[in-house]
């Protein structure tokens, strides 16, 4: 599968250059004009879709779960309607320049609504309610911490994108979002759904994620192949952990991102690797063993199951045979693609080597990701961050390594929107799996784990959404 997806994202590619090369000459003035290049161009990009016609047919073919997630074919409403449970809804937007749309699915009714939101808008106010949550992207994060998160903004976004479909929504408990544009750096928990008249204190906020358990999803096809496809993992273990990296950073030198950490200004790369004194100059994360280790407790893990330090390296994660754990978590550093100059696409950082190869350079990379072989009920990135560190919407929701382990057999993710502190990283992430061990849902058990954040006395500002809000269940 590998192969073939690399041989596709080579031919468009290809085919991308050879429409630039055919608009470039025919833009020419007619006398410096070649008719036997025209000729020759569109004979390549015929022949070109023909070989990404077959590619595709091959994938559907063979590899039908990976084709129904890259190029899911559009879902009609009765085959949408056979796929929800009774207590679900299904809520998809189309984000426009000058209005917006909303679509909400239950198994025995639907509503089309058109919303009088612009995309503009939308992003104004994803972007403002960004910047009073991500930890990474303040200055001051105590001081963002300290005063109350607004509210008022995140009702009326409520109004303007949910409000419409309450009369459709009173007897559901789990919503299915399907976001678009600027929603997808936004988690739909941080939504308000009643206003208070009061001075607010967070803990009684009527946030979203106090009526409805939530999943995200790519897109609304995808339902079908998470569901049709799915039979449940047949792993064996029941968990394996990779985390706290050696790493040497002081804080020095770069910015502020994900945990908290510092990572150096440019990750300067040969090729396709890494430079391994570039990688080793990030914070180490100590705090990221206790939270392994205490997923581990909670799911019962065999002695074995963790690799941490000197262990957490991209051979291992190679070499070891992931498809045997039914949970698979990666507890380090998350850098997005272009985020620092010589990164061409997201990775985790892992202990680097001495000497950097392609096998292992300490940068687990999302193309690499997909050459993995997983059966995991559960992939968990407390690591990855998915919109600017400005806060500025657009960046894809489903990150570049999220969607990777998608690709490479995940049946769900949970994943983070912005830099997560660690200690409420741990007790929300060990909170879900001990109740996930109860028989709760996915969706279910990550509801009580940030509603039980929300009360704790333990963790300063334990009820801010910035706190509590960063994880999202990706899948079904």
């Amino acid at each position: 599968m590998a192969k073939v997806s690399r041989e596709k994202q080579d031919l468009l590619a290809y085919l991308e250059k050879i429409e630039t090369d055919y608009l470039a000459e025919v833009s020419k003035a007619t006398a410096d004009r070649k008719p036997e290049r025209d000729r020759n161009l569109k004979q390549a990009e015929e022949e070109t879709k023909a070989r990404l016609a077959a590619l595709d047919a091959r994938i559907a073919r063979e590899f039908p779960r990976y084709g129904e997630l890259t190029q899911p074919r559009p879902l009609s409403v009765v085959e949408a309607q056979k796929l929800l449970g009774a207590d679900e809804a299904l809520l998809m937007w189309l984000v426009g320049k000058e209005e917006s749309f909303l679509w909400v699915l239950r198994r025995d009714r639907t509503l089309f609504q058109r919303i009088a939101l612009k995309r503009a808008e939308l992003d104004a106010a994803v972007r403002h309610l960004r910047l009073h949550l991500d930890l990474g992207a303040s200055s001051n994060p105590g001081k963002m911490l300290g005063r109350p998160f607004d509210v008022a903004r995140a009702h009326e976004l409520y109004r303007n994108l949910i409000g419409p479909a309450e009369s459709l929504l009173t007897d559901a408990k789990h919503l299915i979002i399907v976001p678009d544009g600027p929603l997808q750096s936004l988690p739909p928990a941080v939504l308000v759904s009643e206003m208070h008249k009061v001075p607010i204190d967070h803990r009684e906020v009527a946030w979203l994620i106090k009526k409805y358990a939530l999943t995200v999803l790519p897109s609304a096809a995808s339902l079908r192949a998470l569901r049709e496809f799915d039979r449940g993992s047949a792993a064996q273990e029941p968990f394996l952990g990779f985390g706290d990296p050696v790493l040497e950073g002081d804080g020095s030198a770069g910015e502020a991102t994900t945990k908290g950490r510092r990572v150096p200004g440019a990750l300067v790369s040969r090729g396709l690797v890494a430079d391994p004194k570039d990688v080793r100059k990030m914070e180490p994360l100590p705090n990221t063993a206790d939270e392994l280790k205490q997923i581990a407790t909670a799911l019962r893990a065999p002695a074995g199951s963790l690799h941490l330090g000197a262990q957490a390296t991209e051979r291992n994660v190679k070499q070891t045979d992931l498809a045997r754990a039914r949970v698979l978590a990666f507890a380090t550093h998350g850098l997005m693609a272009e985020e620092f100059r010589g990164m061409a696409e997201p990775a985790l950082v892992l202990t680097p080597p001495d000497q950097g190869t392609e096998l292992d350079d300490g940068l687990l990379t999302a193309s690499e990701i997909t050459q993995l072989k997983l059966n995991a009920d559960w992939v968990v990135l407390s690591a990855c961050n998915t919109a600017a560190a400005d806060g500025k919407p657009g960046a894809d929701g489903l990150s570049g390594l999220a969607r990777a382990f998608f690709y490479a057999g995940a049946r769900a993710l949970m994943v983070t929107h912005w830099a997560v502190e660690t200690n409420s990283s741990a007790a929300l992430t060990t909170g879900v799996f001990e109740k996930a061990t109860k028989g709760l849902s996915k969706a279910e058990a990550l509801r009580q784990s940030m509603l039980a954040h929300m009360q704790r006395k333990d963790i300063p500002y334990a009820h801010h959404p910035a706190m509590w809000a960063p994880f999202i269940l990706v899948g079904d």
